[in-house]
């Protein structure tokens, strides 16, 4: 016997050391949860959108980008009232404060998905990656899948409870 052979086990048991040495470094519990996401379905020529979700960081982070494979441009907006008119534009980061909720919805911040490639259609899905950078400058990403529909999903929706 060659001592290759003998060594093949050992060879082995190192590669597949090394391996989940790696997976365990590079594996991070997920800082950021997101719950409800969904995109609003567009029509044939419209050229923009908005998706809306509620995010939850386990440490202060701020959400400083997002990007989607179905928009030249993807940005986070806020939209509120100055005086009387609704105002949109775009912000450079989202605080999300740890252990707060932050609600992405209709009329309020939202990712906004403009110059789309394609309509939008309703019981369909569209990938979208946000970018986050927490207090220690650490930037990481979360890809989604949202699902589109033409209103946000039920269990989304406030409840009247007066009868």
């Amino acid at each position: 016997m060659s001592i290759a052979t003998h060594l093949r086990p050992v060879r082995t048991l190192f590669l597949t050391s090394l391996v989940l040495t790696a997976s365990l470094t590079w594996a991070q519990p997920a800082a950021v949860k997101v719950d409800g996401a969904w995109a609003r379905a567009t029509v044939q020529g419209q050229q923009g959108t908005g998706a809306f979700m509620n995010i939850t960081a386990t440490e202060g982070t701020r959400l400083v980008g997002v990007t989607s494979p179905v928009a030249g441009v993807a940005q986070v907006h806020e939209m509120k009232m100055e005086g009387d008119v609704m105002r949109m534009r775009p912000v450079p980061a989202l605080e999300l404060p740890a252990g707060k909720t932050v609600q992405l919805k209709p009329g309020s911040y939202h990712v906004m998905l403009m110059d789309l490639k394609r309509p939008l259609s309703k019981d369909s899905t569209v990938p979208v990656t946000l970018r986050f950078k927490n207090a220690a400058g650490i930037v990481s990403q979360l890809e989604l899948i949202v699902p589109v529909a033409m209103a946000a999903p039920a269990a989304e929706m406030p409840h009247d409870h007066k009868h």
